[in-house]
């Protein structure tokens, strides 16, 4: 698992105005809800059935903070982050129905395995569709933003969202891929990478399997974006305030 993110500012100022864009305010007409609190807003359907998915939204109410989720492989060829399972039971595929009209043969694709027995297939559809959302308004922006946000896990099950339900953003999965978020990773690939949306206080240290350094950074001085070389037979790559790092 990989430490809970610190977003440094400049990261904020990129992903807050795009990502924020994509997402659903909340829930519709007809239903009873409690009241949210002063200082928690209510959530929309598709925030709560995530945090269902997840196992940690409280009843009526937001989570206090996002779950920490696997860190990214490392492996050039390997997913950037795998699916979301639900915590509890989920709806066989022959039950998975909307309310009204069908789903297509890729939106069931996306649902198989995923839906809680409790949810409504189509709010976890939303959830795809809202990741589908951002990622495409965010690479309008920036698609290094966007790869970074994979890679940094603000992105929810991108990789399966794209898959079925947004192919045209795949080329921000490749971008993601191989990447590697703030935190601690195990057996970095070797290879060159570049900081994206790096704060003022990035720091990295690369180590080998004795815990000797063998490289670390930024010197003094250098200015984002910053880059860095993990040598062949690294054993540890430790990266704090930058966010997220791309294949150079």
């Amino acid at each position: 698992m990989r430490t809970p993110l610190r977003r440094s500012a400049a990261a904020s100022l990129v992903l807050v105005a795009a990502l924020a864009a994509g997402c659903s305010s909340g829930g519709g007409s007809g239903r009873t809800e409690a009241a949210p609190t002063a200082s928690a807003p209510s959530l929309s359907a598709a925030e709560r059935v995530a945090g269902e998915q997840d196992g940690t939204t409280p009843t009526g109410g937001p989570t206090a903070s996002a779950p920490a989720r696997p860190t990214a492989s490392g492996a050039p060829d390997g997913p950037v982050h795998g699916p979301s399972a639900p915590a509890g039971p989920v709806r066989p595929d022959a039950a998975l129905t909307p309310a009204t009209g069908t789903f297509t043969p890729q939106e069931k694709k996306y649902l198989s395995g995923r839906v809680p027995t409790s949810a409504d297939p189509a709010a976890v559809l939303d959830i795809g569709r809202e990741t589908c959302q951002r990622l495409s308004r965010t690479a309008r922006h920036d698609k290094d933003a966007a790869a970074a946000a994979v890679v940094a896990g603000d992105v929810r099950d991108a990789p399966d969202a794209v898959a079925h339900l947004c192919p045209d953003q795949r080329p921000v999965l490749d971008a993601a891929r191989g990447g590697y978020s703030d935190g601690t990773h195990a057996s970095p690939a070797p290879g060159r990478y570049r900081s994206v949306s790096s704060g003022p206080d990035c720091t990295w240290q690369i180590t080998d399997a004795r815990g000797t350094q063998l490289a670390a950074g930024p010197a003094p001085g250098a200015t984002a974006p910053h880059t860095l070389t993990v040598p062949a037979g690294a054993a540890g790559l430790q990266s704090t305030g930058c966010y997220a790092w791309l294949r150079a």
